[in-house]
């Protein structure tokens, strides 16, 4: 099992139920084949560029353990996810 980080950016004007569903399927996901180290909420910041004409977007870091499967699986989600506007899964 590999260390990863993920870092994902909701659109900011979603609702909170919103937020909490997308970093629920994360998990479920993850937790199918590794486990979930930490989960850290950065909030909302201002965004370097702008992306779909949002300005700001609301962070959210996730580290885990997992085989080579799950970040794939993520990925697969967090793409045809409408909420999510960037996200980046790397090797930690």
């Amino acid at each position: 099992m590999k260390n990863y980080e993920l870092v994902f950016v909701v659109k900011p004007n979603a609702d909170e139920e919103t937020k909490a569903a997308v970093l629920n399927k994360v998990k479920e996901v993850i937790a199918t084949e590794g486990e979930v180290a930490t989960v850290d909420t950065w909030g909302t910041k201002k965004l370097a560029y702008p992306i779909a004409k949002f300005t700001e977007g609301y962070y959210v870091l996730v580290n885990f353990k997992s085989g080579v499967d799950v970040p794939k699986e993520i990925d697969r989600n967090l793409k045809i996810n409408e909420n999510v506007i960037r996200h980046m899964i790397v090797v930690a």
